[in-house]
């Protein structure tokens, strides 16, 4: 059996089996397999919430066809197990684009779904779900409910961002959007402290679709954080082209790097690397989609940088108030532990509000960490920031969690009560049942 695991690679969650799909019409009978299923497809959430260690998993990659697109409307039909990079290489030449698109484009449109994505143009477009008019999803019972904003709402607004624990996707209807070319024209600004980021975001709002941030979290205290400001909109000429340029070979990680490799000092190393390598203030460029959407993508299994014992990312987002006192306190609490980041994401989200129940994005900074995993001690460090998180009002996010606790979950997510009542009774995760305390068997509800 193939290894199914995380993109963070912790925990170690194997399943005892896993179940291949590879057509619509010949689904697995869910309700004859033993102990609880959950859906899987290229394992790229973080934490626990792909995994269902001990039961099976729903190996949807075989569902990976397109069914029918519109070129007048943009709404593309497609098979759950489609990845966004497909929808990237057959539909940007023909000038359509994702309507969302998160780091990285080898998720499949199924855990698009299931996990409510969101990406740099949160502020103007919100998450996925807003862009998903229906989609089918498959029960244990063998039902078979197209679920939408007025067909089956209850379910369709529990899937969007429901982590898999509805039921099966296998068919889903996105509306694309227009784009004149492949190319982005975008700005790249410095900033040396938190003041200047939430200004430039603020000033970046109203003329750029695009914004986000990478951030040296380790380079002095709570006052001073440094970064690299990006901000762009879809380059509008008529004269370049649509199609990407022939790829290159990507770069590899082909062996799991010494334990030692990522430490505070590498990182503090890689960092001010970074920092450094623009000089002025301010740089623009028109560049193709991918490196500015997707970086790490040039690098086929870059997590294996982290060793054997894999990291965790941790995600929050927190109210924005007039002094920015929690992400001050994240940031202070981090650089005291010495266990910084070299993947640090700081955004402001929006407000447009999430169609899911249990969907992470609400008004507020967001700041995305990764963090290798040395035992103990990252544990109590992200324990606290949650303890901050929950004291702002704020929440973590669940497809890049591996550890946060029951406790905390029903702090962030009180709806989850609410949600609990659509879950399939066959269907569960690792995740799931750590958060919820369900124990190691199915899950109906409410325990």
């Amino acid at each position: 059996m193939a290894k199914y695991e995380s993109w963070g690679r912790f925990p170690d969650a194997p399943p005892a089996t896993a179940v291949p799909v590879t057509w619509r019409d010949e689904l697995p009978d869910l309700l004859g397999i033993a102990g609880p299923v959950l859906p899987y497809a290229y394992g790229r959430s973080y934490g626990d919430s792909c995994l269902n260690g001990g039961g099976t998993l729903i190996d949807v990659t075989g569902l990976r066809r397109f069914i029918h697109f519109d070129d007048q409307t943009g709404l593309l039909q497609c098979e759950a197990g489609v990845r966004l990079d497909d929808i990237l290489r057959e539909f940007v030449p023909r000038g359509w684009f994702l309507p969302v698109s998160p780091g990285t484009k080898f998720v499949s449109v199924g855990g698009a779904i299931a996990n409510d994505i969101h990406g740099k143009n949160h502020h103007r477009g919100g998450t996925w779900g807003r862009h998903v008019t229906r989609f089918e999803l498959v029960r244990s019972s063998g039902e078979r409910l197209v679920c939408s904003p007025t067909e089956h709402a209850d379910l369709y607004r529990a899937t969007i961002g429901g982590l898999g624990l509805t039921g099966l996707i296998t068919w889903a209807e996105i509306r694309l959007k227009r784009v004149s070319n492949a190319y982005i024209d975008m700005q790249t600004i410095r900033f040396d402290s938190l003041d200047e980021f939430l200004a430039i975001s603020a000033d970046s709002d109203a003329g750029y679709e695009y914004t986000v941030s990478w951030v040296d979290c380790l380079k002095g205290g709570a006052g001073y954080v440094r970064g690299h400001f990006m901000r762009g909109n879809h380059d509008e000429s008529p004269d370049r082209p649509r199609r990407l340029p022939e790829r290159k070979l990507p770069l590899f990680v082909p062996l799991d790097a010494p334990g030692a490799l990522l430490n505070t000092w590498t990182i503090k190393a890689f960092n001010t690397a970074y920092y450094e390598r623009q000089r002025a203030k301010c740089k623009r460029a028109v560049e193709p989609y991918e490196p500015f959407f997707y970086p790490l993508d040039a690098i086929t299994d870059w997590n294996r940088l982290y060793g054997k014992r894999g990291f965790l990312q941790y995600q929050c987002v927190v109210p924005l108030d007039g002094d920015s006192a929690a992400i001050k306190e994240i940031f202070s609490r981090i650089s005291h532990a010495g266990q910084g980041s070299f993947l640090t994401v700081l955004k402001i989200f929006g407000t447009l509000e999430s169609p899911g129940m249990l969907s992470f994005p609400r008004p507020g900074v967001t700041l995305a960490l990764d963090f290798p995993f040395r035992g103990a001690s990252t544990l109590d460090l992200l324990e606290g920031l949650d303890g901050v998180v929950r004291a702002a009002g704020g929440r973590v996010y669940p497809a890049k969690d591996a550890r946060m606790s029951a406790a905390s979950f029903e702090v962030f997510y009180p709806q989850w009560r609410e949600f609990a009542a659509y879950i399939d009774p066959h269907f569960s995760s690792s995740f799931w049942r750590r958060v919820t305390g369900t124990g190691t068997g199915m899950n109906g509800g409410i325990a």
